[in-house]
């Protein structure tokens, strides 16, 4: 009796992934042309050969290029900068490529099926927008990632992980920030942070430990805040900024709706803007340059990482490679864009 070869026994004799040997047999993607042959050398030599059905299943095309947006309650996600300019972005590059997009939204508390989205014939390429670092988060990653669909993730790093990943140096604009503010002699500095489950987080707290250790400084522990990215966690923490004035002179905002949520709420408790605390926020949004005073704030190129993200998925669905790198610090899968402090009346002595 013939014993039918294995998609893993393809990829154990060829020394790759599954995923690999799954891109090669379907033509999906870029591969080396060293791998190549080494695929098919040992898909010859165990006689595997994919289902006829797998092969058309995976050869289709929708023409739908898939964004998934976050959960986040009570907010206006399209209103918000940073996500109108990344779908931007994104849209614009689609549109060049005749792609539509299909935007599609998580639920709370809920892991999104992403594999499923592909196995029905919904998207032919992904971008993910919002992903924490938790386990089930991982874990559908992982399942996206060894089933060798093309997807991307956007402003979050899943370490030890070769996912495709596009963001922004955060760790050189906070540091930017903070030595913005050490330069003019501000010492007593509050770091309004997010949460930590975001590496955003963690590489906007790293930028600022180093620039705090390059003023020959370190970070107060009771100086750093934590917030939710939203206005009203700015609003809310103001009341604790309020109440050591007297030892803050200097606040840095992981984004501007922090920021102005923090002046807000110093207004709202009769501080007035002559003695308001420096402020730098983060994403240089539209608001930031309306801000009372226009608030200093380290500009993100949400709109070119948009683009990019869209370019990558979409060049790896037609067999290109990515073209135009040159401005990226990047390994083989992440990609990071700079980010550039802009200098306004809210940081200067």
């Amino acid at each position: 009796m013939n014993v039918v070869a294995s998609r893993k026994e393809v990829a154990e004799l060829a020394g790759v992934s599954e995923a690999t040997v799954s891109r090669v047999l379907n033509g999906v993607g870029p591969i080396k042309e060293e791998t190549k042959r080494k695929v098919l050398q040992a898909s010859e030599q165990l006689g595997y050969v994919p289902s006829a059905l797998a092969r058309s299943f995976a050869r289709s095309k929708s023409g739908n290029l898939g964004v998934v947006m976050p959960y986040v309650p009570k907010a206006h996600l399209f209103s918000a900068y940073f996500f109108s300019e990344m779908l931007s972005g994104i849209g614009n590059k689609a549109r060049e490529s005749g792609m539509d997009l299909l935007v599609m939204f998580r639920t709370p508390d809920e892991v999104m099926n992403y594999t499923d989205l592909f196995r029905r014939q919904k998207i032919d390429a992904c971008i993910i927008l919002g992903a924490r670092d938790d386990p089930g988060e991982l874990s559908a990653l992982q399942q996206l990632h060894q089933e060798g669909h093309p997807f991307c993730v956007m402003n979050q790093h899943f370490a030890g992980q070769s996912f495709v990943e596009v963001d922004a140096d955060h760790i050189e604009g906070s540091r930017q920030a903070i030595r913005h503010l050490t330069d003019q002699g501000y010492r007593k500095i509050a770091f309004l942070n997010g949460p930590d489950s975001y590496s955003n987080s963690k590489e906007r707290l790293r930028g600022v430990q180093m620039g705090m250790q390059e003023a020959q400084m370190e970070l107060d522990p009771s100086l750093l805040l934590e917030g939710n990215y939203s206005r009203r966690s700015g609003l809310e923490a103001a009341g604790r900024i309020a109440d050591r004035l007297d030892e803050i002179d200097a606040v840095f905002a992981a984004n501007d709706r922090m920021a102005i949520g923090v002046m807000h709420g110093l207004r709202e408790r009769g501080i007035s803007v002559q003695d308001f605390p420096a402020f730098v926020g983060y994403d240089d949004s539209d608001a930031a340059e309306m801000a009372v005073p226009p608030l200093t704030s380290v500009r993100v190129p949400f709109y070119e990482m948009g683009e990019l993200a869209a370019r990558k998925l979409i060049d790896e669905k037609v067999g290109m490679a990515p073209t135009n790198l040159s401005r990226l610090s990047s390994d083989s899968t992440r990609h990071l864009l700079p980010t550039e402090l802009v200098v306004r009346a809210s940081s200067i002595r």
